[in-house]
């Protein structure tokens, strides 16, 4: 097998089975939940989004990568996880504004991850990963799969009330 192949595989892999885990677990599990608690839920996970900064550092990838993807890749990480606590913050105090940040966030979050797993594929950075080859392969998956969710209990009507 060719190892250009390996991330896409483990990329698809990653994402199907937490497809299959948001479709059949957590999406009834959020349904039970008040809009903003599921929103909180669904946002703290991004708010370790400074991992991304890992692409900018020699030791931990095998190689430097090249500064066309690793700079959106980390900078673009670190604003939505910023935005993410943004959002979290907003929607804990109920503020008037919250509903605003959490689209912002949302929005900003998955123009990111879909910008770097495309700039990734683009300059094909797969042999100089190093350790950071599980962020796209596992991490980016799951992040993308929690977008989705975020879009999904953003547009619903019934809001419970718990």
């Amino acid at each position: 097998m060719s190892i250009d192949l390996i991330l896409p595989i483990s990329f698809l892999f990653s994402f199907t089975a937490y497809g299959l885990i948001a479709r059949w677990y957590a999406l009834p599990a959020l349904r039970t939940l008040s809009k903003e608690s599921a929103l909180i839920i669904l946002a703290l996970p991004h708010t370790f989004r400074y991992i991304g900064l890992t692409f900018l550092i020699p030791g931990v990838t095998a190689a430097p990568l090249n500064p066309s993807f690793s700079q959106p890749a980390a900078y673009g990480d670190l604003l939505a996880a910023v935005l993410a606590f943004v959002a979290i913050f907003s929607l804990r105090s109920k503020a008037s504004w919250s509903g605003a940040a959490t689209w912002l966030f949302n929005i900003v979050g998955t123009i990111d991850l879909i910008t770097a797993v495309s700039i990734g594929t683009f300059v094909n950075q797969t042999t100089s990963m190093g350790a950071t080859f599980y962020i796209p392969a596992v991490i980016v998956p799951f992040l993308l799969v929690s977008h989705a969710l975020i879009f999904i209990v953003q547009t619903r009507t019934k809001v419970i009330a718990r």
